[in-house]
């Protein structure tokens, strides 16, 4: 995971960055070392698929996991 770069298009330069934090239902404790393992690489799948997206930090905890993203200002971060 690179660290946050300025993008370069032909008419700007941007240096987007989102945090999404995604707690699990009730705050449950089922995010384990497999699956914090598993969810990284599905990341990495998902970065290779699209250009626009970039996942900068991927962080687990037992009951929420953090998402670091850069991506370009066309797309908002429902689209994400």
């Amino acid at each position: 995971m690179p660290d946050s770069m300025f993008i370069h298009n032909s008419h700007n330069v941007s240096n987007l960055v989102y945090h999404f934090v995604c707690p699990t239902k009730y705050r449950r404790v089922v995010i384990t070392q497999y699956v914090d393992k598993s969810l990284k690489q599905i990341c990495e799948g998902i970065e290779t698929r699209y250009d626009w997206i970039t996942f900068l930090e991927i962080g687990a905890d037992q009951d929420h996991v953090h998402f670091l993203i850069q991506s370009l200002p066309e797309y908002s971060p429902t689209k994400l």
